[in-house]
């Protein structure tokens, strides 16, 4: 099997429109949590999220046909792909979302609901479609390889992402375009996650005690694969290396998450790139936030890698929970921080949860060099993805 090189990376975030800027956030354990500006949610329970303010991007006949999430996976590949020399009958472009163009089918629904209107957008199908951010790319630069879409939840982009690695290890394809985006701040969406009594009125406080639940971000998150001799031949920058990927299905409950199906995915992400537990030195973990899925992600750790006590961080703290977006955003983070040996914090930390055992990185990044990293995305449904990472040598 071929080895994975990771050749270009491209971001949008709360914490940085960019990979410097994001990177920037990361090392500071800066985090982009602010009072919601997009829309009015003075009837909500919560009224902060982690949004990315002034974002613009495309031109006007992109920005016409395609929604907020679109456009962010669109600028991410744009950053992804600035050092790329891609074949364009041999590269893939797999990407993932959970909402899909919610801020335009929740305004094509006030239309209809609200305003009584018998006329849609004819472009309100392309804009809403999981897969707009696929079609874009592929019609942007040109790759006619293998183009899908993957849509499982919180989950999505690391699906995504294990995909495009697994075509590409195979040789089915060269290179692959990868990872997933999605824009949360539609009022629809926002009542729907109130109603879930599980979004937190202030910040993002990952395995600590008293937590009072997660914070929605939007965002995305994109990846340039190749396969690694040909990245080394034409001289290309290597961020890092994906040598391994697990994933599974909790079959557990459709919203509680079940720690045996986590297991059971990074122990499967570990085997599939043959390293062992010990070599793991960081996990990007899931941790969203919430008195359900801290306590079963740190118990599932501590099962897979015992005494072995890799550190812990949770990203989110920063960035928010970016729904299908969230394994790309936090697989950029963990390739750019091992790239320059440091650890991401968990920011907003108070009192550690002693249900959530672990070596929780709080406040301050630690600057340690790692070989081996975990990136965890556990998504509503029970279906969970793993990737393994490591540093380019």
């Amino acid at each position: 099997m071929r080895r994975v090189a990771v050749t270009g990376l491209g971001v949008v975030s709360a914490i940085g429109q960019g990979v410097a800027a994001f990177r920037d956030s990361l090392a500071q354990g800066r985090s982009g949590i602010t009072p919601i500006e997009q829309i009015d949610v003075s009837t909500l329970k919560f009224r902060h999220g982690a949004e990315v303010k002034n974002f613009s991007w495309g031109d006007d006949r992109e920005r016409a046909l395609y929604d907020r999430f679109a456009l962010m996976a669109g600028a991410a590949a744009e950053e992804a792909l600035a050092q790329a020399e891609l074949p364009a009958d041999r590269t893939a472009v797999v990407t993932g979302s959970c909402l899909g163009g919610n801020h335009f089918e929740d305004q094509s629904f006030r239309e209809l609901y609200g305003e009584q209107r018998t006329r849609f957008n004819p472009l309100t199908i392309p804009r809403i479609m999981e897969n707009a951010p696929a079609s874009l790319i592929t019609m942007k630069w040109g790759f006619r390889g293998p183009a899908y879409t993957v849509a499982s939840a919180c989950s999505s982009s690391n699906h995504a992402i294990g995909q495009a690695f697994w075509m590409v290890r195979g040789g089915v394809v060269d290179a692959a375009v990868c990872g997933g985006s999605d824009a949360t701040f539609s009022l629809g969406i926002l009542r729907a996650w109130e109603a879930m009594r599980v979004v937190s009125p202030d910040t993002c406080r990952p395995f600590c005690a008293g937590r009072p639940g997660m914070i929605l971000g939007e965002g995305a998150g994109m990846l340039v694969l190749e396969e690694w001799d040909r990245a080394v031949a034409r001289g290309a920058t290597i961020f890092g290396e994906i040598c391994g990927f697990g994933m599974s299905a909790d079959a557990h409950h459709i919203t509680q998450p079940s720690g045996v199906g986590a297991e059971h995915a990074m122990r499967s992400a570990l085997a599939d790139g043959g390293v062992a537990a010990e070599a793991v030195r960081y996990i990007n973990a899931h941790g969203t936030g919430t008195t359900a899925n801290d306590p079963v992600e740190c118990q599932a750790i501590r099962q897979v890698f015992g005494s072995s006590n890799p550190a812990i961080s949770s990203t989110k703290s920063m960035h928010g929970h970016t729904l299908g977006a969230a394994g790309a955003i936090e697989a950029v983070a963990t390739l750019v921080a091992m790239k320059e040996g440091f650890l991401p914090p968990t920011a907003n930390f108070t009192t550690q949860d002693p249900e959530c055992p672990g070596d929780i990185i709080a406040h301050d990044a630690r600057l340690v060099p790692v070989d081996y990293a975990l990136s965890n995305s556990f998504a509503f449904g029970g279906l969970n993805a793993v990737l393994l990472l490591r540093t380019a040598r």
